[in-house]
C-alpha cells in the first residue's frame, strides 16, 4: 500500500487522485478533520467522489511517532508531500520541527518498516545558487551557506539531508524539486494567490523570474519516477521560467483585468518588507511581505529541467495550457 503525507494540500490531493486511478486504496495522513474537507472538495471538483471513498485516512502528526507507526503498517511506498511553507521569521521553530524533524521521523520509520521506495517533495528553494553570469541552476548546483537563505529554504535543504541520510541506511529515494506549483482547487492557497491579486487589481510587478509548473505534472512525474527503476536521484520539476511581469500580465489578460502597472524596484521592495515587519510587530498580524519574498521577486535564476525531461515519457504542460484551465474552473465558470 502507498502512504501519502500532506494529503490535504494541493500536491497531496492531486497525487492521491492520480494514484487512485490505478490503486484499490491509498492511505493518507491528516491532522484535523476540517482539512479533509478541502481534499473532498477537490475530488468533487474533478467529479471523482467515488475515488475519494477509497482513501484510508489515518490521523497523525509528523512529530507524533506512535501515530505515524500506525500509519506505516503494511506500507510499501511513501510519498512525502507534507511541509510548512512560510516566509515569516517568527515561524522558524515550527518550520524546523515540521520540515526537518518531521521528515527525519518519516525516514526513520521508512527504514524500520522496510519501505521499498520513498519520494520526497522538496523545492527549488533547497537548491544551490550560482554566482555565474548565466544564472542557470541544475541538480548539481552546490548550496552556498554564505548566501542569504530564508528559513523555509534552510529547512527544506535540511529535510533533503535527512532523506539522503536514509540512503546511507539502505532506503531507496526520489527527491523532486518543483518550482511554483499551480493547480485546480485550493484556490485561496499558495501560488493561486497570483489570481487573487489580479482579481483585486494589485498594481505592482517586478522583473524577477518565476519557475512554474502544474500540480498535475508534478504528481505525474513523481509517480513515473517511483514506478521506474531509478532511485537515489533528485529532479528539478519546472515547466517554464517566466518573469513575474509576464506571468501577471498573462493572468490579467485571461481574467479581463487591468495588468499591474507600477514597477516595484529593489529599493521599493526593501522599504515594503521593512514596513511590513513594523506593521506586523505592532499589530501581531502575520507577515505578508518579507525580506525573502522581496529578494525572490527580483532574482533571475533559470532552473534547468533537462535531467527530468530525459526520463519522462510525457512533456510538461506550458503555462499557456494550465493557467487557462485554472481560471476557467475558479474565476469564469459560475
Amino acid at each position: 500500500m502507498k502512504l501519502v503525507t500532506g494529503a490535504t494540500g494541493m500536491v497531496g490531493a492531486h497525487l492521491i487522485l492520480q494514484l487512485l486511478r490505478n490503486e484499490p486504496v491509498v492511505r493518507a495522513i491528516y491532522r484535523h478533520e476540517n482539512s479533509i474537507k478541502k481534499t473532498q472538495s477537490f475530488f468533487k471538483l474533478k467529479k471523482s467522489e467515488d475515488l475519494f471513498l477509497k482513501i484510508e485516512w489515518v490521523k497523525a502528526d509528523l512529530l507524533d511517532v506512535p501515530a505515524l507507526e500506525i500509519a506505516f503498517q503494511n506500507i510499501t511506498e511513501v510519498y512525502h508531500c507534507a511541509a510548512l511553507v512560510s516566509f515569516d521569521p517568527r515561524d522558524e521553530k515550527v518550520l524546523r520541527q515540521t520540515n526537518i524533524e518531521g521528515t527525519a521521523n518519516l525516514v526513520n520509520l521508512a527504514i524500520a518498516f522496510e519501505v521499498e521506495k520513498f519520494c520526497h517533495v522538496s523545492s527549488i528553494a533547497a537548491l544551490g545558487e550560482t554566482l555565474a553570469k548565466n544564472k542557470i541552476i541544475n541538480e548539481k548546483t552546490n548550496w552556498n551557506p554564505e548566501l542569504y537563505h530564508s528559513d523555509y529554504a534552510i529547512t527544506k535543504y535540511g529535510a533533503e539531508m535527512e532523506v539522503w541520510r536514509g540512503t546511507q541506511e539502505g532506503l531507496k529515494v526520489i527527491i523532486v524539486n518543483p518550482g511554483i506549483i499551480f493547480g485546480q482547487g485550493f484556490n485561496y492557497e499558495g501560488s493561486n494567490e497570483f489570481f487573487q491579486k489580479i482579481k483585486k487589481d494589485f498594481p505592482f510587478y517586478t522583473n524577477g523570474t518565476a519557475a512554474i509548473v502544474s500540480a498535475e505534472d508534478v504528481v505525474n512525474a513523481m509517480i513515473h519516477l517511483m514506478d521506474s527503476d531509478l532511485f537515489n536521484e533528485k529532479y528539478i520539476v519546472v515547466a517554464n521560467n517566466i518573469t513575474y511581469q509576464e506571468l501577471l500580465n498573462y493572468i490579467a489578460e485571461l481574467m479581463n483585468k487591468k495588468p499591474p502597472f507600477i514597477f516595484a524596484t529593489k529599493w521599493l521592495c526593501r522599504i515594503a518588507w521593512r514596513l511590513d515587519a513594523f506593521i506586523s510587530l505592532i499589530s501581531g498580524k502575520k507577515r505578508s511581505f518579507t525580506k525573502a519574498i522581496a529578494l525572490s521577486s527580483h532574482s533571475k535564476y533559470t532552473y534547468d529541467n533537462q535531467k527530468l525531461l530525459q526520463v519522462l515519457p510525457f512533456t510538461l504542460k506550458s503555462y499557456q495550457e494550465f493557467i487557462p484551465e485554472i481560471i476557467q474552473y475558479h474565476y469564469t465558470k459560475k
